[in-house]
């Protein structure tokens, strides 16, 4: 049955919560499998109905996606759906089995988590012991075989200013680099979370990075939800269009339990494939209604008389549900932020 609606740029699968670390930052409290994970025929048919509502591309997550031994069953569907895959993964795991799986499956993206340049930060943050050379090893087998391979950090005081000591590990890597900030979800505390000050300089220093690494052919990414609209900073994000959950993008735990993005809290899931259909989920007209039927009224305080409320959507969900306790009201907007500097500098 095909889809009414246009189907997701790119399904976030959580195939399973079990982990081999304990980081610090981890939005999802992962560790443990999640009660009642899906089996993998369950898995193989989730791929058919992703197929089926018109799905673009899939990334395998977790907990550490890699960890669940039929992952290569299900990336195999998935790449045989034509589907375009990538993976997330902390690269804590045995290399020389695992690459070369990757390399006979032709895999779009594979990022390894990495949050410094040394093993005393990123060991620390991460929560075991040789967490850093494992990921090491991990992309220097990857480079070996030619993968698409890359380097995601998650950004958080613990290691802000560790970003410009990793340039040269990017450089020597010849890795593309994404860099996220850490929101305060799951494990990670309010006294961790970048202030507002942190954070622009965060996104300045992405672009900075951007300039000069781009020219070695190295690509750095702002973070997915940052939102584009600044006084100084030109062609930050542009393909912002309001937040993705639920209209671009789809999020499904390792129980079958669909949401609009997974950094959302449980109750924004949508419902359970195992009770209904993905492409049912995927139409429902009262599915992702807080995204998918925004108009300005839906706006909060911090956003409903700016000039670009509408183009924008009140930023990203997740982070204006966690930090301003509602919707479409995201204070971590670089405009916004700009705007409040500029009224402190006069008011010295």
């Amino acid at each position: 049955m095909p889809a009414i609606r246009k189907g997701p740029d790119i399904a976030i699968w959580e195939i399973t919560l079990e982990c081999n670390l304990k980081c610090i930052h981890c939005g999802s409290l992962a560790g443990k499998p999640r009660v009642g994970e899906l089996s993998l025929r369950e898995c193989l048919s989730l791929c058919k109905d992703l197929y089926d509502i018109g799905c673009r591309g899939v990334t395998l997550f977790g907990g550490e996606p890699l960890l669940r031994k039929d992952w290569y069953i299900i990336a195999k569907e998935i790449k045989d759906y034509g589907m375009k895959l990538s993976i997330v993964t902390n690269g804590f795991i045995n290399h020389d089995a695992i690459v070369p799986k990757l390399h006979r499956l032709e895999i779009d993206s594979i990022q390894v988590s990495l949050d410094a340049s040394t093993a005393k930060i990123h060991d620390m943050i991460r929560g075991v012991k040789g967490s850093f050379r494992k990921a090491i090893e991990f992309i220097d087998a990857s480079k070996r075989l030619d993968l698409p391979i890359g380097i995601i950090t998650t950004v958080t005081k613990l290691n802000f200013k560790e970003l410009p000591t990793m340039i040269d590990l990017v450089r020597e890597k010849k890795v593309n680099w994404q860099i996220q900030e850490g929101m305060q979800i799951g494990g990670l505390s309010k006294d961790k979370i970048l202030s507002k000050k942190e954070y622009l300089a965060l996104i300045l220093f992405i672009k900075s990075t951007q300039r000069r690494l781009s020219t070695e052919g190295i690509e750095v990414v702002v973070p997915h939800n940052t939102i584009p609209f600044s006084r100084f900073i030109s062609n930050l994000n542009p393909y912002w269009d309001g937040c993705w959950a639920g209209r671009r993008t789809i999020g499904i735990q390792s129980d079958g339990s669909i949401k609009g993005c997974l950094t959302l809290p449980d109750n924004f899931i949508e419902g359970n494939i195992r009770k209904k259909r993905l492409i049912d989920i995927w139409n429902d007209h009262d599915s992702f209604a807080y995204n998918r039927g925004f108009t300005e009224e839906d706006l909060g305080e911090l956003c409903k008389d700016c000039k670009y409320s509408r183009k924008c959507g009140g930023g990203c969900l997740a982070r204006s549900l966690v930090l301003a306790g509602k919707l479409h009201s995201d204070p971590y907007c670089l405009y916004r932020i700009e705007e409040e500097f500029i009224k402190n500098k006069y008011r010295e």
